[in-house]
């Protein structure tokens, strides 16, 4: 695949399963909708691709999606507001953080969010019970180095700007907003890990809400891809979705984690996808007509 851009390291973002997930979605669509977005991987890898003439994001994390909304219209201003907070770091750069951390729960501006997200441990999001950002900062390393960072920030501009929507709101709101012709990429809070509440976000969601979100999204002809239960090793996470939903349950190989290879763990990580049967069908008949357009080049 062509190099996808990506603005910072984000735990639980699909970033490195991007490849194998674009492989059950069409070379064209009308709209890529992102429901749970985080740093909007999928977003960013099928518009790399220009597989959609639109992309809609959504997250409960608000800073994180005006940040993302800024990255993507302002990116010049983000870059200049980055690279000032980055080179505030003196050599207690360790106080600089907590003090940048305190600022941004005062204030929830995202760029200062963008640093905290640069520089925290294994850019894993983070909040106590009143909602604020409690992550520590990785004391091995700085961040992003600024002129990373703003190659970073205008690539990610330069595939998206005049081509996406964003939300901050309830997924079930969003889901409404569907319509036959869209794909829509989902990857809640992993209920096996998070229950009903996952640290990323202000709230988990509920299992039972969402089978019966997907059986409506069914129901109105709508194609959908859900990441969402898998195993570590030999330990299971998460319950699967139901059959009589109408989905393809795939598994994914995501390989061994950082912190596996780090403890010397052979356990890989294996990711389920959920894919409406329509997109099976779209990608298989595309195979095979490039397949019968190969062989008749050989023939």
């Amino acid at each position: 695949m062509s190099s996808i851009p990506h603005l910072v390291q984000y735990q639980g973002s699909k970033r490195n399963l991007a490849g194998k997930i674009l492989d059950y979605i069409p070379n064209k669509c009308d709209r890529i909708i992102e429901p749970f977005a985080g740093t909007a991987a999928i977003t960013m890898a099928c518009a790399t691709h220009h597989i959609a003439d639109k992309y809609i994001i959504n997250d409960l994390n608000k800073p994180l999606i005006e940040l993302l909304n800024l990255v993507v219209n302002e990116p010049k201003y983000v870059s200049s507001a980055y690279t000032k907070t980055w080179n505030g770091q003196t050599a207690d750069s360790i106080s600089h953080y907590y003090k940048v951390r305190e600022e941004f729960n005062q204030t929830k501006d995202p760029v200062l969010f963008l640093y905290l997200l640069a520089r925290c441990v294994k850019g894993a999001v983070r909040y106590n019970s009143e909602g604020m950002f409690n992550q520590s900062p990785d004391k091995r390393r700085r961040g992003t180095a600024p002129k990373t960072m703003e190659k970073n920030i205008h690539s990610i501009s330069y595939i998206l700007k005049g081509k996406i929507d964003f939300y901050s709101e309830d997924y079930k709101i969003l889901l409404q907003k569907t319509q036959p012709g869209d794909i829509v990429y989902m990857d809640p809070p992993y209920q096996g890990v998070c229950g009903d509440r996952d640290s990323r976000y202000f709230a988990g969601i509920s299992h039972c809400e969402f089978v019966e979100e997907l059986r409506n999204l069914h129901n109105r002809g709508i194609s959908f891809i859900v990441s969402y239960d898998g195993k570590l090793g030999k330990k299971s996470y998460g319950k699967e979705l139901p059959k009589d939903i109408g989905l393809e349950h795939v598994f994914l190989n995501a390989g061994r984690s950082s912190q596996a290879t780090l403890l010397g763990k052979k356990d890989e990580t294996i990711e389920s996808l959920y894919v409406t049967r329509d997109l099976i069908e779209v990608v298989e008949k595309i195979e095979k007509e490039n397949q019968n357009e190969l062989f008749e080049r050989v023939s």
